[in-house]
């Protein structure tokens, strides 16, 4: 299912999207260097972050018009690639052991799974969608191999969903389903940072997640609450949690997206983060791509985005940058799909003119 606007009313709706983004990212960054100037700290991270997002979406936009079934496909590899040949996003003895890069594998597969089968949808017949169905389904296989379990767990919910979304006529409620699970995720989170939850699941969370994590998750809710404005600084967590001070090696992160905005830069920070997830949802849903498509790349999204509630992956910029070739993919209007459009319009006033 395509978009039914026209090319103006399209153009409209991609103009105010793209213009949302700018204004999302920018904000991101001139927060960033606002919290840094008077709290000190070092914002390179975020703008790094910031930066890699607006590449990767530029480059995702480019690629998806001019390949939309060869570009996902060939992203995807890459992503498979670098996860396996770069060991500092391989799962395994890590210098911040024992937290690891296990998140930032899991992310980067869950990206490489959308692309893939975002490529898939994207092809013109049954028999053209085989190739990348196969590499969407070796890729949560190759995930199963590297140890990520909570990777492949997020590939296999990405497959599940694409393979609903083709029967999806709507884009509105699922992802209003999507936002709301990385909400849960989020706040799940936060409860257990300010051990909120009944003491029988705290205990199971704190046995998956590990006691080290937690421990840092409350260092930053803690700062958080002494510093809910400004926080304390962009980069500075590690200075100031205990937590880190008593760990040999450590590289001075809450290993929570959520938690270390909010330590770092509090509430306008978190605001911040959950503007920028919420816009890539919304330029998917003003997406001129199919709903399968559009559909599939946020599921992957959400996947990132819980999987970044615990764990280190966006301070990773592979993962910065697979989210925005995603979401620039998804939202790209291939060139071969607009050259019919002027031709259904023109005949019929050619036939007004006809006496």
């Amino acid at each position: 299912m395509t978009s039914d606007a026209g090319p103006g009313e399209d153009s409209d709706r991609r103009n105010v999207s793209d213009a949302a983004g700018v204004a999302v990212l920018g904000a991101c960054a001139a927060w960033s260097l606002i919290t840094a100037t008077l709290q000190g700290g070092r914002p390179e991270g975020v703008l790094l972050a910031v930066l890699a997002v607006a590449a990767g979406y530029s480059t995702g936009r480019i690629c998806g018009a001019l390949l939309p079934v060869a570009a996902p496909c060939a992203g995807a590899l890459a992503g498979l690639g670098l996860a396996v040949a770069v060991p500092r996003l391989a799962p395994g003895p890590q210098i911040d052991a024992p937290l690891g890069h296990a998140g930032a594998t899991a992310a980067l597969l869950t990206l490489c799974v959308g692309a893939a089968c975002c490529a898939a949808w994207a092809a013109r017949s049954p028999a053209a969608r085989f190739a990348p169905g196969t590499l969407a389904a070796g890729i949560t296989v190759a995930s199963a191999v590297l140890g990520t379990i909570s990777g492949f767990l997020a590939c296999v919910a990405v497959l599940l969903c694409s393979l609903a979304a083709g029967r999806m006529r709507g884009r509105v409620l699922p992802l209003a389903g999507l936002a709301l699970s990385a909400a849960v995720a989020a706040g799940l989170t936060w409860a257990v940072a300010g051990n909120a939850l009944p003491d029988g699941l705290t205990e199971s969370l704190e046995g998956q997640l590990t006691e080290h994590r937690v421990q840092l998750w409350q260092d930053a809710l803690r700062m958080a609450h002494h510093h809910a404005a400004l926080g304390v600084g962009p980069g500075r967590f590690g200075e100031l949690s205990t937590t880190t001070a008593h760990t040999l090696l450590s590289d001075g992160k809450p290993h929570s997206a959520l938690l270390q905005r909010a330590a770092e830069e509090g509430v306008v920070g978190v605001a911040l983060l959950g503007a920028t997830f919420c816009w890539m949802l919304y330029t998917l849903w003003r997406s001129p791509r199919p709903t399968p498509v559009a559909l599939t790349a946020a599921a992957a999204l959400t996947g990132v985005a819980v999987t970044a509630c615990v764990g280190n992956a966006l301070s990773f910029t592979a993962v910065s940058v697979g989210a925005g070739v995603l979401a620039g993919l998804a939202t790209a209007r291939p060139l071969t799909e607009e050259s019919p459009a002027p031709e259904t319009r023109v005949r019929p006033r050619d036939d007004r003119l006809t006496p």
